[in-house]
């Protein structure tokens, strides 16, 4: 059964008391006397007494729900504070709020602005030059731009994780300031480990491929770069045709640079990165030739089918997370990921696979039954008809059988955490044995199972959960989404009667679970103050 609603502990109940009074008194005091008096800018409370965490945690009570206000937020930017995130509130982010954490708030080391869109580049800049112990800042969708990214770059040595997403002001050149400082003529940013910079300014391609080559010579020990130019960027390193990106004003070339790094004349250049994204199946060998540590990569496959690039993957001997995208609209058979599942054996740990058919049944089990080490699955599957048989009426079995086989893995999935399986078309009758009796033998074989994913699932997966639910198995369980498959209301029944910490429940536009269904869920849950939040529509 789910968990009932635990007691909350004294420090929440004094927590949530405190929230409850903040906007009623304290910041009622504060918005009538000195919300527009910069002289005083604090109120004595019960709020400066808490610990750096309790602040941080208030501040999240009250933005979860959505009572977080100017005054409060004012009352709360305490000296101690260590971690500000201002993404539950953009809408009470102004310039004079960036002045007044500048001003309150030196000793921060993590400030998530994420969505302020009312922060000014120059406030911004004096917020960058004016906490210079940040390792953590996040710029996501602000008004961030050269001048921001040099301060950035200039004063913030402590940073590791830096943010830009989405930031339309930031251009190539803006870019390499993170670094280098050609005023100062020195690196910048030399402790950043991971920059997302996705979806920037629409800037020249070649621009773009020039500046994250710059980055990743620049920056020695950056681990992740999350920018689309970053394969064509490893393809010109890989390659050292550096000629054509050359640059100015300030700024060292990237055969100066990779001078720099001290590598002897003609040795291999090896780069950090442990995260690649968006590679294309064709460079895979001239990547993992200048990104040899990597350990998660996801892939883009072409219209040339063959197991040969992905075969490829299989010699990488740090890769733990994979990736693979089929980028036509009927992917690729499953069967050709079994060389590298085969490949990688137990050093596979996540696998994700989007747009792939499954035209042999088999496939899928056999690819379980490869990665005995998976904690993460998910996979974005069409099962087409066979050939041989697509002739044939499909109809549905009179009745299901008890039980179906559950030794299609014998090994089990003993550390798998998260399964997630989406099928986009229509299941042959052909399959659906073989589907059922795999996803019976993954259920029954991963104890530590906390998340099931079974989407757009056309066949009754009743006699599929069941066996799972009578055994000790789904003990773990914290989430089961069931969107738009079919499961009927006595099985969410014996789910709600099951043992096991099971927090969330979406039967989102599942044909079997009409209102009734619903609304008695729900009383069961109120009736019996259970932990359970149930999506149905």
């Amino acid at each position: 059964m789910p968990q009932r609603r635990a007691v909350p502990t004294l420090t929440a109940l004094c927590l949530q008391n405190v929230a409850q009074h903040m906007q009623s008194f304290w910041a009622k005091d504060y918005s009538d006397n000195y919300l527009d008096e910069y002289e005083f800018r604090f109120l004595v409370g019960p709020f400066n007494d808490l610990a750096c965490g309790l602040v941080q945690e208030l501040l999240q009570l009250l933005g979860r729900s959505r009572r977080l206000s100017r005054a409060a937020l004012h009352l709360l930017l305490l000296p101690h504070l260590r971690q500000l995130s201002l993404q539950p509130c953009p809408g009470l982010a102004n310039n004079a709020l960036g002045h007044l954490i500048v001003l309150r708030c030196q000793g921060l080391s993590v400030l998530d602005l994420g969505g302020c869109g009312r922060l000014s580049p120059s406030v911004l800049v004096d917020l960058a030059e004016g906490l210079p112990r940040l390792s953590r800042l996040g710029l996501a969708h602000t008004q961030a731009n050269v001048q921001v990214l040099s301060a950035v770059g200039s004063c913030c040595r402590q940073l590791r994780e830096l943010d830009v997403t989405g930031c339309k002001k930031v251009t190539a050149r803006a870019l390499r300031h993170l670094g280098y400082d050609p005023l100062a003529r020195t690196p910048s940013c030399p402790a950043l480990r991971v920059l997302l910079a996705r979806d920037l300014e629409d800037t020249e391609h070649g621009d773009m491929v020039a500046a994250v080559s710059f980055l990743l010579l620049a920056l020695p020990y950056l681990e992740v770069l999350a920018h689309g130019a970053l394969p064509d960027a490893l393809r010109l390193l890989h390659s050292r045709q550096l000629d054509s990106a050359e640059d100015s004003e300030g700024f060292p070339s990237l055969k100066e640079l990779l001078r720099g790094q001290g590598a002897p004349e003609g040795a291999r250049l090896k780069l950090s990165l442990r995260q690649l994204e968006e590679v294309k199946e064709d460079v895979l060998d001239a990547v993992h030739a200048v990104c040899p540590l990597a350990e998660e990569v996801s892939v883009w496959l072409g219209d040339s089918p063959g197991p040969s690039g992905l075969q490829k993957l299989a010699g990488w001997k740090r890769l733990s997370r994979v990736t693979l995208v089929c980028l036509r609209w009927h992917g690729r058979a499953l069967a050709e990921v079994l060389p590298l599942a085969q490949g990688l054996g137990t050093r596979l740990h996540t696998l994700t696979l989007h747009g792939f058919s499954c035209r042999d049944p088999l496939s899928l089990p056999t690819l379980l039954a490869s990665c005995p080490s998976l904690k993460s699955f998910s996979a974005e599957l069409e099962v087409p008809p066979d050939l041989h048989t697509q002739d044939e009426p499909i109809e549905e079995p009179p009745t299901p059988p008890p039980r179906w086989a559950t030794d299609l893995l014998p090994r089990g999935l003993p550390l798998l955490q998260s399964f997630t399986l989406t099928l986009t078309a229509p299941v042959p009758a052909a399959h659906r044995p073989v589907l059922c009796s795999t996803l019976a033998s993954l259920l029954c074989g991963a104890p530590k199972l906390q998340t099931l994913r079974l989407l757009a699932v056309p066949f009754p997966l009743d006699s599929v959960l069941e066996p799972a639910l009578a055994g000790p198995a789904l003990r773990e369980l914290r989430e089961l989404a069931l969107t738009e498959s079919r499961v009927s209301a006595s099985t969410v029944w014996l789910l709600l009667g099951s043992d096991g910490p099971l927090r969330r429940l979406d039967l989102s536009r599942c044909p079997d679970i009409h209102r009734r269904d619903y609304d008695s869920f729900l009383q069961a849950v109120r009736k019996q103050r259970l932990d359970l939040d149930i999506t149905w529509e």
